[in-house]
């Protein structure tokens, strides 16, 4: 008897380390990438001769600048997970946040992730070079649950003081790809956000007086959109800081809003 209950013991141990260990095998390609890039970077010099090689002291790991936040337009954290560890789906970020709370790190910070994609913010033509992808799980259409928003703000905290990320440079997908994108969607509680230190929101504009010369598109350009497709720009824009979520045009108290931020961004 005593042998039998060891045996389904050990059993039931197998079982359970099977199950806990999901992505083991996705876990060793990682490894596998990662030792990868770190044998590229022990080479030197990487071309010419070594005869005239000559090692600064001075340098460090790619630090992140920018975190951009997206809604996942999946049904499931487990669903995400999957789609970010199937290399033909070529997509990642470095963290995936589900909708009780759980973080998921799937990437170092220090890497580079596959989140961004065609996007810009000002200068910056490279947003996936210098910026920390945050995924929520969300299918694009729902509110954020308080547990999923308060884990969020818990780990901007933590990237904001690790990396000294400015306040201006917490921004979304839709932000960075207005004519591509429209995450996260129009119920991401932005201001509670800027009200903890993560991205910039206007004051109160009762008593804003918009110069008669005021140029919108500039003004959007200098906060960072794209102006490429005024249309969309401005549909990003009142997503992000009104709700709204299908108005391109803008109204005297849009453009208060928007003089409003331009001088904080300046």
């Amino acid at each position: 008897m005593r042998y039998r209950n060891y045996s389904l013991s050990i059993f039931l141990l197998i079982i359970a380390s099977c199950t806990s260990n999901k992505y083991a095998t996705t876990n060793k390609v990682y490894k596998k990438q990662v030792k990868a890039f770190a044998k590229e970077i022990r080479k030197y010099p990487l071309e010419g001769n070594r005869s005239t090689w000559v090692g600064t002291t001075n340098f460090g790991l790619r630090k992140p600048d920018f975190v951009i936040i997206h809604h996942t337009a999946q049904n499931s954290c487990d669903q995400t997970l999957r789609t970010f560890t199937l290399p033909r789906t070529q997509v990642s970020a470095h963290y995936v946040i589900c909708k009780d709370g759980t973080v998921h790190h799937i990437l170092n910070d220090y890497l580079r992730a596959w989140h961004a994609g065609n996007s810009s913010w000002g200068n910056d033509k490279d947003i996936n070079s210098s910026s920390i992808g945050i995924e929520l799980d969300n299918n694009g259409f729902e509110p954020f649950p308080a547990a999923q928003i308060n884990s969020l703000l818990t780990l901007l905290d933590t990237l904001k003081s690790k990396y000294h990320i400015p306040t201006a440079n917490f921004i979304g997908h839709a932000d960075i790809a207005p004519t591509r994108k429209n995450d996260p969607n129009v119920n991401f509680p932005w201001q509670l956000l800027s009200q903890n230190g993560y991205g910039l929101w206007y004051n109160d504009t009762t008593m804003t007086i918009v110069p008669p010369d005021f140029n919108a598109l500039q003004a959007l350009r200098i906060i960072g959109y794209s102006i490429k497709d005024p249309s969309a720009t401005i549909k990003a824009f009142k997503r992000h800081f009104e709700m709204e979520n299908n108005s391109d045009t803008l109204n005297e108290s849009d453009k208060k809003i928007l003089y409003d931020l331009m001088e904080k961004y300046q």
